[in-house]
């Protein structure tokens, strides 16, 4: 039998943390996380990670496991998720997938296949070029020999402009043909995916008030202080919202006004990205979080079967 598997998944800001936790302890889960920066120690603050009180006591997984000088990509991702569900379904529980990153959530639900996209020294060619041209020449590469990966990536995610070129340059064709046929792909999970969903006006005032508490809780000090153990700007962790936008006030380069405008402006972006992303997702529910009639868990309480769960489903 397929392990049983729930998903939370949107934008951020949109109560996925919030949402995660309750679920799990209506139905005796735990928390893995989907998120691509919140894997690193101490970046707490910039990457909204779940805090004890949120937490209600609810074990989470893939949360500060690594330090910010380290990497992490979406295979590791996938090869840690995988252990950390195996592992709670041993236990009897209910793994809880909760993130915005759709890359890695895609990854994971359809066992996406990444054996054939090694490559070192085209990588690292890459690179040097990435380092020599800059983000937008390199991502108006990528525009010219497929145009729906550059639609979908942003210049400045070097990361992922290099890994679509490469694998067009490794097998002549592009990333995103094989990226759809990855979908096609049947699941290994008997999982079921939500998605919250908002009005853009409601989400993008909750994102400007959650860069306004980041700014009073410290983000500013949580980027100097990263700085000061000698994370370097370039560094995969420090590409993170919240991160790479302080970097230029504490450089002296902007003030601090506008570093909080392009953070708030990014966030924004990011975000509409991210739905961008999950309404391609075929097996998507989508759970609306600005319902004045029911909240996000009794929406997904609806969907869920009673299977999922040892007991009863506890409706509040």
């Amino acid at each position: 039998m397929k392990q049983k598997l729930i998903v939370i998944a949107g934008p951020t800001a949109s109560g996925k943390t919030s949402l995660s936790v309750e679920l799990a302890l209506r139905l005796n889960g735990e928390v893995i996380s989907a998120d691509s920066m919140q894997v690193y120690r101490h970046m707490d603050i910039g990457t909204a990670k779940v805090t004890k009180e949120e937490a209600k006591g609810i074990p989470h997984h893939l949360i500060d496991i690594l330090d910010p000088e380290e990497e992490w990509n979406v295979m590791l991702f996938q090869q840690k998720a995988k252990e950390a569900i195996a592992d709670i379904s041993s236990r009897g529980k209910i793994p809880i997938l909760c993130g915005g990153t759709g890359f890695y959530v895609h990854a994971l639900l359809y066992d996406t296949d990444f054996a054939e996209e090694e490559g070192d020294e085209l990588r690292e060619s890459l690179e040097r070029e990435m380092e020599e041209q800059g983000p937008e020449a390199m991502h108006a590469r990528l525009l010219q020999v497929d145009p729906e990966s550059a639609a979908a990536i942003h210049p400045n995610n070097r990361k992922r402009v290099i890994r679509a070129l490469e694998y067009y340059m490794m097998h002549g064709r592009p990333i995103s043909r094989h990226n759809a046929e990855q979908h096609e792909r049947s699941s290994p999970y008997d999982f079921l995916l939500f998605g919250i969903d908002m009005d853009r006006a409601v989400l993008y005032d909750r994102i400007d008030r959650r860069v306004d508490q980041m700014m009073a809780e410290g983000l500013v000090q949580e980027v100097k202080d990263l700085l000061a153990q000698g994370i370097r700007p370039g560094m995969t962790s420090m590409q993170g919202l919240g991160y790479k936008e302080m970097i230029p006030y504490l450089e002296g380069k902007e003030d601090l006004e506008e570093s909080v405008r392009v953070l708030k402006r990014d966030t924004r972006h990011f975000a509409k990205r991210q739905l961008t992303w999950f309404r391609k997702e075929k097996d998507m529910i989508w759970l609306r979080a600005d319902d004045p009639n029911e909240s996000l868990v009794s929406q997904a309480l609806r969907y869920i079967p009673k299977t999922f769960a040892e007991g009863p489903l506890i409706l509040k």
